[in-house]
């Protein structure tokens, strides 16, 4: 793909990035920013990221499918790539049943959104598409440049590049808590976690990874918190991270869930940069 997403990026929600926040992350050797929380509409704050960095990626993680027309979306790339051309990536996808009142076939509402990409000319390399289950991975793989699966783990990544094969993009999203005080360090991470166990889509997909009722029930078990929102050191962190590489990932985006995230940010650059 054109796009050159590097080794590592940064999921945040897209409320939480600004020009000052791009610009330092490039700095550090970050490829990419993934915008999260379903960021849509004309996407303007884009632009604004891109003209304050200069080889920095912006990507969508994701485009709510239920929430923009896929003709609307195709004039926001066309003007976003018309400007900063090879630096925009366009992730969609089917967002949550639990969050979408319209949410019913999901694949076929995803095949559907990707024929009116198709037919409004955005290009196939140029976009990805959020993905956990085999038929979704699959479809990332044959209609864009690859899948960006959110709240996993490496067995889950070893899985994606098998369906995938090789050369295309395999972007996972990794949880992680700079501390070494375990019980707070956990504490902070299962904040975070508990939203998704309440999420049909992931739960169905923990299960597949062999976690349990018990680890599912509540606020989630030690074993499941420690494996989706990664603690420790820099170095203990970044191990967790290259096993995401190791099972096939070419690029990792990671979301640093302590309340200031730059110390994170600049330990793992220094770690895996």
């Amino acid at each position: 793909m054109a796009i050159e997403l590097g080794k590592l990026g940064i999921w945040r929600h897209y409320s939480g990035v600004d020009a000052q926040f791009a610009a330092e992350a490039e700095k550090l050797g970050y490829g990419a920013i993934w915008l999260g929380a379903s960021p849509g509409g004309d996407l303007s704050y884009v632009d604004d990221l891109l003209a304050a960095t200069d080889r920095l990626v912006i990507a969508t993680g994701i485009v709510n499918i239920w929430q923009d027309q896929p003709a609307d979306i195709a004039r926001v790339y066309e003007r976003i790539a018309g400007k900063y051309p090879d630096r925009f990536l366009l992730g969609v996808g089917a967002g949550h049943r639990e969050a979408t009142k319209e949410y019913k076939k999901p694949y076929a509402a995803l095949v559907d959104y990707l024929d009116g990409l198709d037919a409004a000319g955005v290009p196939v390399a140029d976009r990805a598409l959020a993905a956990l289950g085999p038929k979704i991975v699959q479809l990332s793989g044959e209609r864009t440049a690859g899948a960006h699966p959110y709240l996993t783990t490496p067995e889950h990544t070893r899985g994606a590049r098998e369906i995938l094969g090789e050369g295309k993009l395999l972007a996972p999203e990794q949880k992680v808590v700079l501390g070494t005080d375990a019980a707070e360090a956990r504490a902070i991470g299962r904040n975070t976690v508990k939203f998704y166990l309440g999420l049909s889509n992931y739960v169905a997909n923990l299960r597949k990874l062999g976690f349990t009722d018990a680890d599912l029930e509540g606020e989630g078990s030690d074993r499941l918190v420690d494996a989706l929102a990664l603690h420790g050191d820099a170095e203990t962190i970044a191990t967790g991270v290259r096993a995401h590489f190791e099972a096939g990932a070419d690029h990792v985006n990671i979301q640093v869930l302590n309340e200031d995230p730059w110390p994170a940010y600049r330990a793992l650059a220094s770690e895996l940069l």
